[in-house]
């Protein structure tokens, strides 16, 4: 692709693309959580006892982690839509896989290789940010991350209510199929995106260590999102817990309509990538935080079944998913502004950074809930955020 050609494509990037790319990322990372709120049923459906029922979720988030630091940075060297392409494919077999699952074996096995391959949305993100211009790539980035965290949010209720009518099997064959025609759409439509650098694929791997060391914008986003990631994960870990227990005795699908109120907090997403676009990203980053923060503390100060309660909650809900939205977006958006030849690294170290963190949220989750109870939650929740904006307060300008 000449120069022109590519600066048309930059300046140029038509609306519908921007969409197609973020409903892409809204299909494939919601096959992260769908099994979240199933963990039971397919325990006791495939044989796992309740004491390895945590494989389903873990070796899922393991299986991602390990695609972030060997999948994602390939998009600095191979080109991006077969990346893109190959790895849909992989997570469409192993969907496949799982709705036909009836041993725990095979399941846990494609568990691991959906986590790996739906690392695609991570090579869809800085893809988007290439084919964007240096005045609109936090717009640009900022709505393709609306569609991917609309996807993270709408998978556990979509999960709990397709369980409810068909069975747990259908959430994962109705997904396979999704994924597979997402792929062979995208190989269509989407722009070829050869990366110029010539790097070897181990020296490529080799290097992300001097990129982390020597990144101080890296180091830093990575630890802002890791702690809001955290407490993300913390609070929808246990709140269904909570929302099921003797205060609200919420039904499984009331607390589906819960999780999908919580949608609306993804709004941030794009109103985030434009304030960035404007200069704004540091004060938008400190709102962010102090928002995670506010949506922990809401709870503890009204802590009851009426419906002032289930209010506060909810508000609380939107504020956490709309705080943690603008915040990774605002991540991102500072690292896509370094060199076009390391953002597939860059953006594979960060997510693996903060996705670790969000692991630390929910193994806590559940043990702070039943040894501390919600307000112990809480507090854990909000702790976390808080060293995030004490470490933000010393951030030079």
């Amino acid at each position: 692709m000449t120069d022109l050609k590519r600066q048309t494509i930059e300046i140029n990037i038509p609306t519908w693309l921007t969409l197609l790319l973020a409903a892409a990322c809204g299909v494939i990372v919601a096959n992260l959580y769908y099994a979240q709120p199933l963990v039971g049923v397919i325990s006791s459906s495939i044989g796992l006892s309740a004491n390895s029922s945590g494989l389903i979720v873990t070796l899922t988030q393991i299986g991602y982690v390990v695609g972030l630091l060997f999948i994602v940075p390939m998009g600095d060297i191979v080109e991006n839509r077969r990346l893109v392409a190959a790895s849909l494919l992989l997570t469409g077999v192993a969907l496949a896989i799982m709705a036909v699952s009836k041993q725990a074996v095979p399941f846990l096995a494609a568990s691991f290789v959906i986590g790996i391959g739906s690392v695609a949305a991570q090579v869809l993100v800085p893809f988007a940010s290439y084919l964007a211009s240096d005045s609109s790539r936090g717009r640009v980035v900022g709505n393709v991350m609306s569609g991917l965290l609309l996807g993270i949010m709408l998978s556990r209720p979509l999960s709990s209510l397709v369980a409810d009518f068909l069975g747990w099997h259908a959430i994962f064959a109705l997904s396979a199929a999704a994924v597979i025609v997402l792929a062979i759409v995208l190989s269509k439509v989407l722009p070829s995106r050869k990366p110029t650098t010539d790097t070897r694929y181990t020296a490529l791997l080799g290097s992300m260590r001097h990129l982390l060391r020597t990144t101080p914008i890296l180091r830093r986003r990575a630890a802002y999102h890791a702690c809001a990631f955290a407490t993300f994960s913390l609070f929808w870990t246990t709140v269904p817990l909570m929302l099921s227990g003797p205060i609200f005795h919420f039904s499984q699908i009331h607390i589906a309509l819960f999780a999908l109120v919580g949608v609306a907090g993804a709004i941030a997403a794009p109103l985030a990538g434009r304030l960035a676009d404007r200069g704004w990203t540091k004060p938008a980053t400190g709102i962010a935080l102090a928002t995670v923060i506010v949506s922990m503390l809401l709870p503890l100060m009204i802590h009851t079944g009426s419906i002032t309660g289930i209010v506060i909650l909810v508000v609380s809900a939107i504020l956490l998913d709309a705080g943690v939205s603008a915040n990774l977006v605002l991540g991102q958006r500072a690292l896509f502004s370094l060199s076009p030849e390391i953002r597939s690294r860059l953006n594979g170290l960060f997510m693996a950074i903060f996705f670790f963190g969000g692991a630390i949220g929910s193994a806590i989750g559940g043990w702070t809930y039943a040894a501390g109870g919600w307000s112990a939650v809480l507090w854990i929740g909000m702790a976390f955020p808080i060293v995030a904006i004490l470490y933000f307060a010393t951030e030079k300008k």
